[in-house]
């Protein structure tokens, strides 16, 4: 009897300790749910999207010119965002890789030779993934910790030239393999279409 009843307070205990966990963790997968389907209604409307980067950007960048610091965080952030552009520049498979995997071929249909171009990284990802960074560096401005005393010209020249060898190479790249990294849909042929307006015009004659 006296182990029944010893084992009842106890039991209270686990779970008054159980409740408040499951009561965050049930606000927390509201949150995420929500969060989720904010995301999911924003991905069309990539104008808006984008010019809301463009005011978290300029929030950032008057935020480091005003406090004259942080710039050891904006070489951090410029490298990612170099890293996100080639991502986003190049193609989902490296043409390079599967010729040497599978070797140079030929279309064989000729739906073949106007695929449309697959990026490694796609628009919407990629807006999402340069805006989460510029958040979580502006959330960084507000610690002293990061705020490491450099000399940022040297750090502008260093990014400066790290970009224009990138980009070189970039570009190379999609000379070599003959790729644009620019999706304009399906292909139009008016071949038919003008073929029936000039018979049109021979009949009328």
């Amino acid at each position: 009897m006296d182990s029944g009843a010893g084992g009842g307070p106890g039991g209270d205990d686990l779970s008054s300790k159980s409740f408040p966990s499951s009561v965050l963790t049930k606000w927390s997968n509201a949150i995420s749910r929500r969060y989720q389907h904010f995301l999911d209604k924003s991905t069309p409307h990539v104008l808006r999207r984008w010019i809301g980067f463009s005011v978290v950007a300029a929030i950032y960048i008057i935020r480091v010119y005003l406090i004259q610091g942080f710039y050891i965080v904006s070489y951090g952030l410029g490298i990612y965002i170099l890293n996100l552009f080639i991502a986003f520049l190049s193609p989902q498979v490296d043409p390079e890789i599967q010729e040497l995997v599978d070797g140079p071929t030929l279309p064989t249909r000729g739906s073949d030779e106007f695929r449309p171009f697959v990026r490694r990284l796609p628009e919407f990802k990629f807006w999402y993934a340069i805006t989460k960074a510029f958040c979580i560096a502006f959330v960084m401005t507000f610690f002293s910790a990061f705020d490491v005393p450099v000399f940022w010209p040297v750090l502008l020249f260093y990014w400066l030239v790290l970009f224009f060898l990138t980009m070189k190479r970039q570009i190379l790249h999609m000379i070599k393999y003959k790729y644009v990294p620019l999706s304009l849909g399906k292909q139009r042929y008016i071949g038919k279409k003008a073929a029936s307006t000039d018979d049109s015009e021979i009949t009328r004659d």
